[in-house]
């Protein structure tokens, strides 16, 4: 019987070989989504791939890119809404 903290829908089961040929089932994390862009939802790179609090023990400019939107909007999607924005001054 597992503990209840593994019966929950965020774990995902294991099935590892053990001793005497035994099959053990371990409960693992699942991996989160990739980062996604608001607009076109592609994937972005440079954002890591993790859990909140594997994520916030990171320095600030590893946890996205060093550019305006960087981490909310592909590189794509920004150079047509600076232009977007260039155009209505």
């Amino acid at each position: 019987m597992p503990a209840p903290r593994y019966k929950s829908n965020s774990y995902k089961k294991v099935y590892v070989r053990g001793p005497g040929n035994r099959t053990l089932i371990h409960y693992r994390r699942k991996k989160v989504g990739k980062a996604k862009c608001a607009l076109c939802g592609a994937q972005l790179n440079g954002v890591p791939r993790g859990r909140q609090a594997e994520i916030s023990k990171l320095s600030k400019t590893e946890k996205r890119p060093e550019r305006p939107y960087g981490g909310y909007l592909c590189p794509k999607c920004l150079k047509r809404l600076m232009i977007k924005k260039g155009r209505n001054l």
